[in-house]
């Protein structure tokens, strides 16, 4: 049995444990005697600490992705994949107003090529788009405050708390992966999608 490596470039467990419970479900698709062994590394993401577009939450996916690889190659160790995560707010104008979703995007990279993936969307309350948007808080102080607890985000997320628990931070990031990953695992479809438009 060969043991491919994930690097990701973060630490946060419910990152990490995103990543592990993806890779646990899709890893066999890659080959059926591959495993997958993911490490966490602390990396910047160089966009805002509540990204306020898709734009700029695929950006910061992409670059911690992109980090990671070079923290990696600088520390003289390997990886086969490297994951960059990235939650944050997507702001769209809709029938004369604005709406604001919370979303999960991840980037993976074989060091060669690299796609994106995104969880869905959950919309934010006015209260919070107040606080993140006109105040300039980041969403993770302002979910604490908004739902009188500490420490949300090593939890279960800003996804948890409006979704009542139905979709948590980490489940948003295992659907990101999992999108994310799709043209590698399923290399075939994507072989056939680019032979057909040729």
């Amino acid at each position: 049995m060969k043991t491919w490596r994930v690097a990701v470039g973060s630490a946060r467990r419910p990152k990490l444990n995103a990543v592990s419970e993806a890779a646990a479900a899709f890893g066999p698709l890659l080959g059926g005697d591959t495993t997958l062994a993911v490490r966490g590394y602390e990396v910047e993401s160089g966009v805002n600490h509540t990204p306020l577009s898709r734009v700029e939450l695929m950006k910061g996916a992409r670059q911690r992705a992109e980090a990671v690889a070079e923290l990696v190659a600088s520390l003289d160790e390997s990886a086969e994949f490297f994951v960059g995560l990235e939650g944050g707010l997507d702001v769209v104008p809709e029938n004369g107003r604005q709406r604001v979703f919370l979303e999960s995007w991840a980037y993976v990279s074989d060091g060669r090529r690299g796609h994106f993936g995104c969880s869905g969307s959950v919309e934010l309350p006015e209260a919070l788009v107040e606080e993140v948007l006109v105040r300039g808080r980041e969403l993770a102080v302002a979910i604490d405050e908004f739902a009188g607890a500490a420490g949300i985000r090593d939890a279960q997320g800003a996804w948890g708390v409006l979704t009542g628990n139905q979709i948590t931070r980490q489940e948003s990031f295992r659907l990101a992966v999992v999108a994310a990953f799709a043209p590698f695992y399923n290399s075939k479809m994507y072989r056939a999608g680019a032979a057909a438009g040729a």
